[in-house]
């Protein structure tokens, strides 16, 4: 059933400021029904047939006096959800479109059967070119500032515990991409590699998690969740690629980033970019991958 939307003022000032240049067709019901009769019914198969390039706006639903006020609004609704059900695959309905049952709650017209109807208004082809203003819509504009092109370090020194100093050379192509991704893209952290059968990551991948810290401390408003994958296994060992996505994250939060910001989840073998199994160590490389989810940029 199509949701009632009790909408009055906005129709109101529809029906009264712009009516020129919407079009109105009505189907008319018998006593406490909500179903048409075979007349009506051909006369709005006809008018579907004859008006499938119009766009409807709205539709209102409407009762006699006869019963209680409650039942008769509960009667205009389904009307027009009746209605609503035979054209909604048939003609272009806005997707903010309007529906309400006025019941008895108008002005009622002499002719008692003449207030048992549903009204469609509609948009002509012709004019679907001026819809917004038909309706008396003002469309936002809204301007997207791109964002800034922060500078990242090409290299990056870490003091190890023993004093020396590790050198990585890091992929700042990847930290832009990261930093100028949108709400649900998905980047792949190419080259990170865990020692075999654990969440250890290697040393000459360390770097990796660098790139990624210095992203994430450059950029407070990033949430990101990362996502753990493995190869070569069709019985999916979940558990591990949950484990090297677990150990990224906690590696963030370690150097400081707060613990709502990432997440982590583990789909084993389940979504491979090459099937299972895997022709040669290209394709289990490839499938083998840690990427990173944008949840809010």
């Amino acid at each position: 059933m199509f949701t009632k939307i009790h909408w009055f003022l906005l129709l109101l000032f529809y029906f009264t400021s712009i009516g020129f240049a919407q079009e109105h067709f009505a189907v008319f019901f018998d006593t406490n029904k909500s179903t048409l009769t075979p007349a009506e019914n051909k006369k709005l198969n006809n008018w579907i047939s004859t008006h499938s390039k119009v766009k409807i706006v709205a539709m209102n639903g409407y009762t006699d006096q006869d019963g209680t006020a409650e039942r008769n609004d509960t009667l205009a609704l389904k009307r027009v959800d009746f209605i609503y059900s035979l054209i909604k695959d048939k003609i272009a309905i806005r997707s903010d479109f309007k529906s309400i049952s006025f019941g008895e709650k108008h002005l009622q017209l002499q002719e008692k059967s003449k207030n048992r109807r549903v009204d469609i208004y509609y948009i002509l082809e012709k004019d679907l070119v001026r819809e917004n203003e038909i309706l008396g819509i003002t469309e936002e504009i809204v301007v997207t500032k791109p964002k800034p092109e922060l500078r990242y370090p090409d290299i990056f020194q870490v003091q190890n515990p023993n004093g020396t100093v590790s050198e990585f050379t890091l992929d700042v192509d990847f930290m832009q991409k990261l930093t100028k991704a949108n709400a649900g893209e998905k980047l792949p952290i190419k080259n990170l590699n865990f020692q075999f059968n654990t969440f250890a990551i290697t040393n000459d991948s360390r770097g990796k998690l660098y790139e990624l810290l210095l992203v994430m401390k450059q950029n407070p408003q990033l949430k990101i969740e990362i996502q753990g994958h493995i190869c070569c296994n069709a019985s999916n060992k979940e558990t591990l690629s949950t484990q090297r996505a677990k150990a990224i994250k906690m590696f963030l939060i370690g150097q400081g980033i707060e613990n709502e910001r990432v997440t982590f989840k583990g789909f084993g073998s389940t979504q491979p970019i090459f099937p299972l199994p895997e022709k040669n160590e290209q394709e289990r490389a490839a499938n083998r991958r840690v990427e990173i989810l944008i949840v809010q940029n």
